[in-house]
Formats: structure tokens, C-alpha cells, sequence
């Protein structure tokens, strides 16, 4: 694996960056340490925001008087925005620069968190989702593009699987607090709460985060050089006196770069595949508090199921990182799918509180774990001037599973169906995904 991202790496900035580390930068430099924390911080917002509306669901359901299929509106709402912010607005980083993509981002998502909460009509409060989806659909593929490349060497991986972490680390914090701030302050004011995580994220992005090298050195904006130079000293890198000719200044990746070189195959399996993936993980966290009712915990224990569900998530998203340093990504995927989609059909049985609450850190492992090596698959396969379009353009295709998962989870629980059944007709497209994931291969193996 460590050869295959040296080999990737050729070329650019990248190429001399992972060049220079290997002579000079053993491990990690204090500003690799900080951008790779701060996308993790960052990822940590999209965990809150998914969690946060599923963990308030049965209270504002009970309040409101909202139904099944209507909360599957409202867990898609946010889930939509994020689609469109993936392909619509994500590929305006590798025109634009990542540092404004992800600050204007943030900012969008600290208001629709606000107008969720202060609103008191469900059709304003679906809108509010989709702004808060939209922002966080756009950052994404900018902080796993810039916690992959500011890695070291052969730490690519782990650098995502750390990124990745995020996710179920700020949901299990916000499923915590959800526990107790619900029945002391409302369901509303819980969510303010997360409004107030989020504007509280970006001044940290604005005063820290530092631009890409690769995108300074391939685009040079104004005072490409000054800026490089200065990244250089804190990664102990020798300074530059002079840039090459810029690659396609100015000019934004198309979608057909994703296909050309031989990538087609590669690009369409993986849109598939993460489909697949976020249809199943977006069904099982938006309905996993309500779904442990429907197994027979009672309200309060529910909550517990959805907080280990993610604790099990930070196990599967660090360890696969670290995996992946030493088999291939696709095939550490598969595996963790595989397992998954045989603990889905577990969960749906009647257990005691103990054996259900081991089952649900047994899937977040798994397919958390299995989803976050999604990010590094697709890393491998796009070259540095098309890396926040690739990973968007996946993800934004892939967010349409994640639309349909919490849509298709309400509609099939209205229908009264043995619970195992519903979980049945999830377990089947996890194991897909696995197994399409498997088949992918990086623009190594396409040379």
C-alpha cells in the first residue's frame, strides 16, 4: 500500500512533497498533525448533523405528531442538500481553492443549523435540512482531498481512517449529550445546541486551516509561491525559487476527466458501490434509536443502541486506516461489508439489552469501518488536479443512496413487515457494495 501512494504520488507537488519526506520528514510534522485534526473536527459537524435529527426524531414526532413516512422527509431532507453540495458545489475546490470552499461552507451550515431550531413548522423545518445538508455536502470532499494529501508518506490511509473518525466521534458525542439535554431543555433547543458547535468550528478553519499545496502548485492563484514557501518551511521542506507553468489555470475539471485514462470502469463501480453503501449507513443511523424500540428497548435504551452504534463506528473508521497500510483497501472493504450485512439480519432479533447494545458496536464497526475506507479508495484512484471532483462526484452520486435508505426504511416500517425482513432488504446491498468495492482498482494498477 505504501508503495502504491509513493507511486501515485509522482509527479507535482505531491510528487516532491512525498520525495522529500522520505529523505528528510520521518513521521509527522506539527502542521500535518493540525490539518489532519482540523478535517477531523470539520467531519465531526457531519456526524452531529445526521445523528442530532435522529436522536430528537421520537421527541418531535410525539410533539408534533409526525408519522413514519414524514420523519423519512425529514432525516432525507439533509441528505439531499448534501448530495447537491457534493456534485454541484464540491468540484468548485479544485477550481477555486479548498480554504474558501470549506470556510464558505461552514458558514452555511452554521445558519440551516440555527433555522432548524428556531423554526416551528415542519415544512421550514425541512428547508432548514437541506441548507444544513448543502454545506456539509460541499466540505466534505475538501477536507478528505486536504487530510490526504498533507499525510506523510505512506500514511495516506491513516490519515483518512483519523479524517473518517470524525464522523461517528462527534455522533456519539451528540448522541451523549442528546440523552441529557433532550429531557432537560427539549428537543429544540438541543438542536440550537449543535448551531452553536458548528459557528463555535469556524473561526478554528478560518485561522488554521492552510490552503493545498498540490492546488497552489497546479492553479498558482496570486502569491502561489510566497504561500508554498511558507507550507514548505513547516513541512521542513527545501524552499523554491521559481513554479513550473501552471496546469489548466483558471479552468474548472470536467466530468469527463473522472472517465478518461481508463478510470471509466473504475469511476462508475465506485459511484455504485458507495451508492449502495450510503443507501444501507444512512438508513441504519437515522432510524437506529427507533429501530431499538421496534426490537424491544424502551425509549431511553434506544438512545443508548444509536451512541455505541458510533462508538463501534470509531473503532471501524481508525482500524481500517491502519489496515489498509497493509492489504489492499477494496479488499479490507468487502470484509468489513460481509460482516456487516450478516450483524444487520442479528439486530433485527429479539435479544436481551446486553447482547443488542454488543450487536450495534458490531455493526458500526463494520459498516462504518467498511464506508470509511470509501475516502481512501477514491484517493487512490484521482489525480491531485481532479481530487475534490472525484471524491465529490462519488459521494454526491453516492448521497442518492443515502436519500432513498432513511425514505425506504419508513416506508417499509409503515408496512407493519417482520422487522427481519426490513433489515434483510438492507443487508443485501451492503454485501453489493463490499463486493463491487472489492473489483476497484487505483490509477496504479490502470497504468
Amino acid at each position: 500500500m505504501a508503495a502504491r501512494e509513493a507511486k501515485m504520488a509522482a509527479g507535482g507537488t505531491t510528487g516532491e512533497f512525498h520525495a522529500a519526506a522520505s529523505s528528510g520528514m520521518a513521521g509527522w510534522t506539527r502542521l500535518q498533525i493540525m490539518v489532519v485534526a482540523l478535517c477531523t473536527l470539520i467531519n465531526m459537524l457531519d456526524g452531529m448533523d445526521v445523528l442530532i435529527i435522529s436522536y430528537v426524531a421520537p421527541a418531535m414526532a410525539k410533539d408534533w405528531g409526525v408519522s413514519f413516512e414524514m420523519l423519512g422527509v425529514v432525516f432525507s431532507a439533509g441528505l439531499v442538500g448534501m448530495m447537491l453540495g457534493s456534485i454541484v458545489l464540491a468540484p468548485l475546490a479544485d477550481g477555486t481553492g479548498r480554504r474558501p470552499v470549506v470556510l464558505g461552507a461552514l458558514v452555511v451550515i452554521t445558519i440551516g443549523a440555527f433555522g432548524t431550531g428556531l423554526v416551528r413548522e415542519l415544512p421550514a423545518l425541512v428547508v432548514f435540512r437541506l441548507l444544513t445538508g448543502l454545506g456539509i455536502g460541499t466540505l466534505l470532499a475538501s477536507v478528505a482531498a486536504l487530510a490526504s494529501e498533507y499525510a506523510p508518506p505512506g500514511k495516506r490511509s491513516i490519515a483518512i481512517g483519523w479524517f473518517q473518525a470524525g464522523y461517528p466521534i462527534g455522533a456519539v458525542l451528540t448522541g451523549f449529550a442528546s440523552i441529557w439535554a433532550i429531557p432537560q431543555f427539549g428537543w429544540q433547543s438541543t438542536l440550537l445546541g449543535t448551531a452553536v458547535v458548528s459557528a463555535a468550528v469556524l473561526p478554528f478553519a478560518f485561522f488554521l486551516l492552510p490552503e493545498s499545496q498540490d492546488f497552489l502548485q497546479n492553479r498558482q492563484p496570486a502569491g502561489a509561491l510566497a504561500k508554498i514557501n511558507a507550507l514548505r518551511v513547516q513541512l521542513n521542506m527545501p524552499q523554491l525559487d521559481s513554479l513550473p507553468p501552471p496546469r489548466s489555470r483558471g479552468a474548472l475539471p470536467k466530468l469527463g476527466h473522472l472517465f478518461s485514462g481508463g478510470l471509466w470502469k473504475s469511476t462508475l463501480t465506485l459511484w455504485l458501490s458507495i451508492f449502495l453503501g450510503y443507501l444501507v449507513l444512512y438508513f441504519v443511523t437515522s432510524w437506529i434509536p427507533r429501530l431499538a424500540t421496534e426490537a424491544g428497548l424502551s425509549a431511553a435504551n434506544s438512545l443508548w443502541a444509536g451512541s455505541v452504534f458510533n462508538l463501534g463506528g470509531i473503532v471501524g473508521t481508525t482500524s481500517i486506516g491502519w489496515l489498509a497500510t497493509r492489504r489492499d483497501i477494496g479488499w479490507l472493504i468487502r470484509c468489513y461489508m460481509l460482516v456487516g450485512a450478516v450483524l444487520l439480519v442479528v439486530f433485527s432479533q429479539s435479544m436481551p439489552l446486553a447482547l443488542v447494545l454488543a450487536v450495534a458496536v458490531g455493526m458500526g464497526l463494520a459498516v462504518q469501518g467498511g464506508f470509511s475506507g470509501f475516502y481512501s479508495l477514491a484517493a487512490q484512484i484521482y489525480l491531485t488536479e481532479v481530487r475534490s471532483s472525484g471524491i465529490g462526484w462519488a459521494i454526491g452520486i453516492g448521497r442518492g443512496g443515502s436519500v432513498i435508505g432513511p425514505l425506504l426504511g419508513g416506508f417499509l416500517l409503515g408496512q407493519q413487515l417482520p422487522l427481519w425482513i426490513v433489515f434483510l432488504c438492507f443487508a443485501i446491498p451492503l454485501a453489493l457494495s463490499g463486493t463491487l468495492a472489492a473489483l476497484i482498482r487505483g490509477r496504479s494498477d490502470l497504468a
